[in-house]
């Protein structure tokens, strides 16, 4: 009989170095996003440790976009929850900033370029809420109705 051996220490150690090289890559990728919403946060005048807290990140970006708090319960309806929801904040994101539909579907679809391109744009600045520029609420101006301006 023939004596046959199979030296498996080259595909071994080829894998363990894709692992780690693949390892880095998703290392680096999580602290470019880390620091991508660190940098939105504070655009809109948020503290930007805010984005990394888990749930309390969530209140925040509503309050970003102009949403009061509880929409987070939202987020538990199938479907429009988890579907709809998300793709109208970004949306309302993306207006708090200037953008429009288009910078909206980038948003969506190339995360790795936009959301980086939001946070390190000197062009890009916070507007308000869903872009309504901070001021007086349209529930005061409408209450002033009939009144003479002084």
């Amino acid at each position: 009989m023939q004596d046959v051996s199979y030296d498996s220490s080259g595909a071994a150690a080829a894998m363990g170095g894709a692992f780690i090289f693949f390892t880095i890559i998703y290392l680096a990728v999580i602290v470019l996003l880390i620091v991508c919403g660190w940098k939105i946060f504070e655009k809109a005048g948020k503290p930007g440790w805010a984005s990394i807290v888990p749930i309390y990140s969530i209140i925040v970006m509503l309050e970003i976009v102009g949403k009061p708090w509880w929409y987070i319960f939202m987020f538990l309806i199938p479907i429009y929850g988890w579907i709809v929801l998300p793709i109208m904040l970004t949306h309302d994101f993306s207006k708090s900033f200037g953008k429009d539909i288009g910078f909206t579907l980038g948003l969506l679809f190339l995360p790795m370029i936009f959301y980086p391109i939001l946070a390190f744009s000197r062009d890009i600045h916070y507007i308000g809420p869903a872009g309504r520029p901070a001021g007086p609420a349209l529930d005061s101006q409408i209450g002033s109705i009939g009144t003479t301006a002084v």
